[in-house]
């Protein structure tokens, strides 16, 4: 249930600071009130058969069906003391970034990477602070907006007759922000352009969500009194969801927050969940056949040394159908969108309104 007011800001979290409630202070094992993780089949479909992870539209090539997991601050540091990205004590995560083609953030423009330029870049193809002539942190200006509701990445697969899904799940006692376009995050309104809702924590419930931070552990000290649930669980709960659409996003911040904080137990912690929750995702796209796609708009978490952004590069792991095409034409943040649409072609007797 992802606050409107205060946890929509996805990408340099800390512009401006979080809510203390947004952190993640530990990890207890999950029993108390833990959520038993029914019917999250993923990719695979009832019974272990293999759900179709690719699509035929009439008499178009097949089509992948796309997970992308947006991590909010991770980059590619050389390892050392100061990064906490150890490939052996968070071995699915570090399988991934050892695979992964480095991007770069910077997008042409001196300065240290932004979340407001680098997430519209990353969600439109739009060089975003090659366009402004700097980097923006926190939420998108009226220019970046504008951008965003026509150029996202769900209206144009949608226009082309795709259907997409941002599994992100929203809580919605703070919809009033909606009004307040200034305090929207690029995701926020990349989703709201163009399919007009988000989901809420009926849809969290039902295992048809995914809260920001995997677990739902941190929306403990919101109020919420719903099950917790593990890494795994919510790796099928996304993965199924996936399945039912052409294109799903998810995106986790708690790597910004961490790397922001400068504290490497918190760091160590929130990649602990990533862990986890990455390598159950891999193995169920592996086995239905999708394609998933894991990026960031800048670096952080990979520098604890400092609390601010770094220019480092930033990973795109993409295995499944496709991949080869994104690892191959995509160099910076800006080039993924153009990339990924090359994958699905107009469907043949779509009319787009």
């Amino acid at each position: 249930m992802q606050y409107l007011r205060t946890v929509v800001v996805i990408a340099g979290r800390l512009e401006p600071r979080p809510a203390a409630g947004d952190r993640i202070r530990h990890y207890p094992a999950m029993t108390r009130g833990e959520l038993p993780c029914q019917g999250g089949r993923g990719l695979a479909g009832a019974g272990g058969t293999p759900a179709a992870a690719t699509r035929r539209r009439g008499s178009m090539s097949e089509v992948p069906t796309t997970l992308m997991v947006f991590v909010d601050g991770l980059g590619l540091g050389p390892p050392g003391p100061s990064n906490p990205i150890d490939a052996a004590r968070f071995p699915a995560l570090g399988a991934m970034l050892s695979k992964a083609v480095p991007l770069d953030a910077t997008m042409g423009v001196a300065g240290l990477p932004q979340s407001a330029t680098g997430q519209t870049a990353l969600l439109t193809g739009v060089n975003a602070a090659g366009m402004l002539g700097r980097h923006r942190e926190g939420f998108p200006n009226r220019e970046l907006r504008e951008i965003i509701a026509h150029h996202n990445i769900f209206a144009r697969l949608r226009s082309r007759g795709y259907r997409c899904a941002f599994a992100n799940a929203y809580y919605l006692g703070d919809i009033r922000t909606r009004g307040r376009p200034g305090r929207l995050s690029v995701t926020s309104v990349a989703v709201l352009s163009s399919l007009g809702w988000v989901r809420d924590e009926t849809y969290l419930e039902k295992g048809e969500a995914v809260y920001q931070d995997i677990t739902r552990e941190t929306l403990r000290r919101r109020g919420y009194n719903g099950p917790v649930i593990s890494a795994d669980c919510a790796a099928e709960h996304l993965a199924g969801l996936a399945r039912k659409h052409d294109f799903t996003l998810f995106e986790y911040f708690q790597t910004d927050i961490a790397g922001h904080s400068a504290d490497t137990a918190l760091a160590r912690r929130v990649l602990g969940i990533l862990d986890r929750f990455l390598g159950r995702v891999r193995q169920l796209l592996k086995k239905g056949g999708g394609l998933l796609v894991l990026t960031s708009d800048h670096g952080n978490i990979e520098d604890m040394r400092s609390p601010a952004h770094t220019d480092n590069p930033v990973p795109l792991f993409a295995e499944g159908p496709g991949s080869g095409l994104l690892r191959t034409r995509v160099r910076g943040l800006q080039d993924l969108v153009p990339a990924i649409l090359e994958l699905y072609p107009e469907r043949p007797g779509h009319v787009s309104v």
